[in-house]
């Protein structure tokens, strides 16, 4: 009997002691834990900002249809129509959402500046060329070539004095831009 007693009472002291390890362990997770509320803060922020990122990316896709269409007819006006539209896009774009899909961002505000310019609407190329450097700061994108977006964009406006050969040289642009600015120049002075 006594072997029987001192089983059964081992097996209760065991269960007693598992609940309450299982019971402190409960409230030492609760404590040290953050807000159970912030969670729920933290997904709502989330959400929105996606959904901004979609709403985003529906109004570019909208613009890059127009863009599309602009170079297959040439037409200065899609150009322009094109370009705005993406300033629209970005403008819309909300503060939680301006980290969310920084590279499509630069590429897209990238191509409204090459739209006003292929448009003939050089003074807003200028303006967008200089809220780009300031919102993308130390970003530049390449085209295919290799050669600069920011310093093709600097040399296309005017924005860089290239009088002299020697920091023509040193732009990172395309050879054939740089011979017809050369050649442009040339014929100025001559």
């Amino acid at each position: 009997m006594r072997n029987q007693f001192d089983t059964n009472n081992i097996k209760a002291l065991a269960r007693q002691a598992g609940a309450v390890t299982a019971v402190l362990l409960l409230s030492a997770c609760a404590m040290g834990g953050p807000d159970p509320f912030e969670g729920i803060g933290f997904r709502e922020q989330r959400s929105q900002a996606l959904e901004a990122m979609r709403d985003y990316r529906n109004c570019r896709d909208d613009a890059m249809d127009m863009d599309a269409q602009a170079r297959k007819s040439g037409d200065a006006g899609r150009y322009i129509a094109s370009a705005r539209l993406l300033e629209k896009c970005e403008s819309r774009l909300s503060g939680e959402a301006s980290e969310v899909g920084r590279d499509e961002r630069v590429r897209s505000f990238a191509l409204s500046i090459q739209n006003h310019l292929k448009g003939g609407n050089v003074e807003s190329a200028r303006a967008n060329l200089e809220k780009f450097k300031k919102a993308f700061s130390d970003t530049d994108l390449y085209y295919p070539d290799g050669s600069s977006f920011i310093e093709t964009m600097d040399l296309l406006l005017g924005q860089k004095d290239i009088r002299e050969y020697g920091q023509l040289a040193t732009l990172n642009v395309n050879t054939l831009l740089k011979d017809e600015i050369r050649r442009s120049q040339h014929w100025k002075r001559n």
